[in-house]
């Protein structure tokens, strides 16, 4: 902290120089020079033209001080730093505050943002996040959410998972659904062997019966009138492998044949 403040007063002392001299030496051809004292109404027009949040700036290095409770941060502008103040610092530094200067400083090299020098929140590709830490592994028992780049505690069963209670793949022998590994499905649902998962049981519907048909005589009956009429119904729905199965879809009941009305020419 202390080499944090030093380097910062460094940049103040440098940027000073810098703008003494070339008020000194006067304006190099087609510019105009910006005053750094103060007018008489005791304000600076150096002042007037610094960015927002700037306590005082120079034309060269941008913001040499921050108003209160902004973080001073140097950023590249080219091959040069310019100073920034911010109220927040950006991804990938954390915020440093003391009497002299509140500053943000990077974090450490395997963190891609961090609460403090010691705390990551998130961590680079490759790494995952562990009590704090960025870790090439996890320990056993937690599983390396490549999607969260964190260690996660899994549920009994599940071999990658987004959080404890929501698992995205189940180990061998498991079936996956609704987020919970499961040795047999529950009731509702059948395994699915292919994709390793419980899917809903499908059971057979079918539609009204239709009408029943004619009377229609048969050569092995041998009464003279009597026949078998049929009638049948659709299958809606056909059934799961564990679903209810469809019941029967046509029915036979037998009838007599009614007699048909003499014609007019044979009387």
């Amino acid at each position: 902290m202390e080499q944090k403040v030093l380097q910062y007063f460094i940049l103040i002392l440098f940027a000073r120089a810098q703008e003494e001299y070339k008020i000194h030496s006067g304006p190099p051809p087609h510019t105009h020079p910006i005053s750094l004292h103060p007018t008489s109404t005791g304000s600076s027009p150096m002042s007037r033209l610094c960015p927002a949040g700037c306590a005082t700036c120079s034309a060269l290095n941008g913001c040499l001080s921050c108003k209160p409770r902004l973080f001073f941060h140097l950023e590249l502008d080219g091959m040069r730093q310019r100073g920034t103040c911010l109220s927040t610092c950006p991804r990938g530094h954390y915020g440093m505050r003391s009497r002299h200067i509140s500053t943000c400083t990077r974090c450490k090299e395997d963190c891609a943002s961090c609460f403090s020098e010691h705390f990551c929140t998130h961590c680079h590709l490759g790494h995952f996040l562990f009590r704090g830490k960025c870790e090439n592994s996890c320990p056993n028992g937690l599983t390396a959410n490549a999607a969260l780049r964190e260690c996660t505690e899994c549920s009994v069963g599940c071999e990658v998972c987004v959080r404890r209670n929501m698992c995205v793949r189940c180990r061998a022998g498991l079936y996956f659904l609704h987020g919970q590994c499961h040795l047999t499905c529950p009731r509702g649902f059948e395994p699915d062997v292919q994709f390793l998962q419980c899917v809903p049981q499908v059971h057979c519907q079918v539609g009204e019966w239709t009408d029943w048909g004619p009377c229609v005589r048969k050569r092995s009956m041998r009464a003279y009138r009597r026949g078998e009429e049929t009638r049948t119904r659709q299958v809606l729905q056909s059934p799961s492998l564990h679903g209810d199965p469809c019941p029967h879809v046509s029915e036979i009941r037998k009838c007599v044949i009614k007699k048909r009305p003499k014609s007019p020419n044979m009387l």
